[in-house]
């Protein structure tokens, strides 16, 4: 057919059998990955052949209760998902239509008649990710091994039941880690209550919760937790951190854990990090082309301090990763000092910090200067003791960056002098600072235009006095099966970038934080972490909920900052 109607030439569906042949894929799709034909030609194609429909499911509205009547299992192997129901009839989308015995099977298995649709592979994977939640199955494994514990309480002779691989406790935390990895969680919590045991998973930043009522399972699953990270198990009354590694659908994954003695048992927090994804280089961390060409510049000086900084789960480690992964070569020694190392990069020497044993950041970055360093990277300034190593690094030839923990880029070069350095210290080491956050991303299934209220274009003029609102158009999402009625999917980094100019030096040197202020914000280009936030808006990538989010979190950690140095 793609012959005939002239989509590719008799020499590439030769070439495409030949490599088909080798790599087992269908033909569609080996003809797609070779780039000889369009997917959306093909499924066109497909469509018109088969006089079957091409529906797009990014912008489908999916209705659970109908897609949940074919089982996960033959929806993943068949590559085919229930959509609606008409005239008695279930309509199936398929990546191939064509395939006349994965047609029969579902046909067998649904036991009602069907009628096919052609849908992109990509959108149909990433809608069964979305679809076939764990959420009845971990209730399920919860149920199960509540019954099996009675009344018992959780010890140590139980530990042989805990250890079978086809336990309940088993197979419950293996459904809690494939639910959360289908959503892209970043972090787990599993809350013991009163009465109940709750489960939180942290998706684009904002918790996503499950309620168990077999609160007595809790001290069977931290159990199992502890023996995974090799945590004492025998310790209830003091905080510990560990971590492991586990693999989720061929995924390695690398989990840290913390636990926490609360008032109705231990609280676990699991924060987990794929290693299947590798690091972000740092064309793919988010920040504008403007700010990453002057980053770029920075990084490739031979010596000087570069920070970013940010509140956790900023994404302030992605960045500094980033900007590793280019300056990683044959020819610079990198060494960092980290707590805890996160990611593993070949030729950098990497260091985790100890505080228990007095290996903390200022001994090992004292250590790792007589190393021969050409990149020093620490993970975060908290004394004044690591500032003036880093600070002195910078000052003796040494790249180094690091991260605090501060609101925004104009405040971060102020706390190197709070902390206890000399104003001409950080004014001669100090070369760049940028401040970032996260915002979420409006779901591109159910976006729709959205006219903001009087209240909202006064606090729009209050972020930008200079901005045109009539000129703007604002976007939100209504909420929809693929974002959990969220409105939102995934998110992107906004940021503010900072030069350490003459100007800004010299108010450094005079250690005067209003004037320092000023002179940045009136530096060429610079923008505040609020009016990225609203660029992004006015792009219809975010909401203008979320810039308010981002503003209103300024203004408070502003505010506490300023009480803080008054007390």
């Amino acid at each position: 057919m793609l012959v005939q109607n002239n989509l590719i030439t008799d020499d590439q569906l030769g070439d495409a059998l030949a490599s088909q042949k080798q790599s087992g894929k269908k033909l569609g799709r080996a003809l797609i990955d070779l780039g000889m034909v369009e997917e959306d030609a093909l499924l066109n194609l497909l469509s018109q052949q088969l006089d079957v429909p091409f529906i797009q499911l990014r912008n489908f509205d999916f209705k659970p209760e109908i897609t949940q009547r074919l089982p996960e299992s033959y929806a993943r192997r068949f590559r085919a998902v229930v959509l609606t129901e008409e005239n008695g009839a279930l309509v199936v989308g398929m990546a191939d239509p064509t395939d006349i015995f994965g047609f029969d099977e579902l046909s067998r298995i649904l036991q009602q008649p069907l009628a096919l649709a052609v849908v992109r592979e990509n959108e149909l994977l990433e809608a069964l990710d979305m679809l076939y939640r764990r959420t009845s199955e971990i209730a399920s494994f919860a149920e199960e091994l509540s019954d099996e514990l009675g009344d018992q309480s959780i010890e140590v002779d139980l530990l042989e039941a805990t250890g079978a691989e086809d336990a309940p406790v088993v197979k419950l935390l293996q459904s809690i880690f494939e639910d959360a990895v289908q959503v892209n969680a970043s972090d787990i919590h599993i809350e013991p209550d009163e009465n109940v045991l709750r489960i939180r998973q942290r998706v684009d930043g904002v918790l996503q919760e499950h309620v168990m009522n077999e609160k007595r399972i809790a001290s069977a699953v931290v159990l199992r937790l502890k023996l995974m990270s090799g945590l004492n198990i025998s310790e209830k009354r003091l905080p510990q951190d560990g971590r492991f590694h586990i693999n989720i659908k061929n995924r390695p994954i690398d989990v840290r854990i913390s636990t926490l003695p609360a008032q109705h048992g231990e609280s676990v927090v699991m924060r987990l990090l794929d290693q299947s994804q590798g690091m972000a280089d740092l064309n793919n961390v988010g920040m504008p082309e403007h700010i990453l060409a002057r980053f770029r510049q920075q990084i490739k000086r031979p010596h000087g301090l570069i920070l970013v900084t940010g509140p956790t789960g900023s994404g302030k480690t992605t960045s500094l990763y980033g900007a590793l992964q280019e300056l990683n070569s044959a020819e610079k020694k990198i060494i960092t000092v980290e707590d805890p190392v996160e990611y593993t990069l070949p030729r950098i020497t990497q260091v985790q910090v100890h505080d228990k044993i007095g290996f903390d950041f200022g001994a090992v970055l004292r250590s790792s200067l007589r190393q021969d360093p050409d990149i020093l990277l620490v993970g975060e300034i908290r004394d004044q003791e690591t500032a003036e190593i880093a600070v002195r690094a910078s000052l003796t030839g040494h790249l180094v960056l690091s991260t605090l923990h501060t609101n925004d880029a104009i405040t971060s070069a102020m706390r190197l002098i709070d902390v206890g350095l000399e104003g001409y210290l950080v004014a001669s080491a100090l070369r760049a600072v940028v401040a970032q956050r996260l915002v979420r991303r409006i779901c591109n299934s159910c976006k729709e235009t959205y006219q903001p209220d009087e209240q909202e274009n006064i606090w729009l003029r209050s972020i930008n006095p200079g901005v045109d609102l009539a000129t703007l158009t604002f976007l939100r999402g209504r909420g929809c099966s693929h974002c959990n009625n969220t409105g939102y999917r995934g998110r992107i980094g906004i940021f503010e970038f900072l030069e350490i100019d003459n100007a800004l030096a010299d108010t450094l040197r005079s250690a005067d934080p209003l004037a320092f202020g000023r002179a940045a914000r009136q530096q060429q280009g610079f923008k505040t972490l609020s009016q990225c936030a609203l660029d992004y808006a006015a792009e219809g990538i975010t909401t203008l909920d979320e810039v308010f989010r981002v503003s209103e979190q300024l203004a408070e950690e502003s505010l506490e900052s300023l009480v803080s140095e008054g007390a």
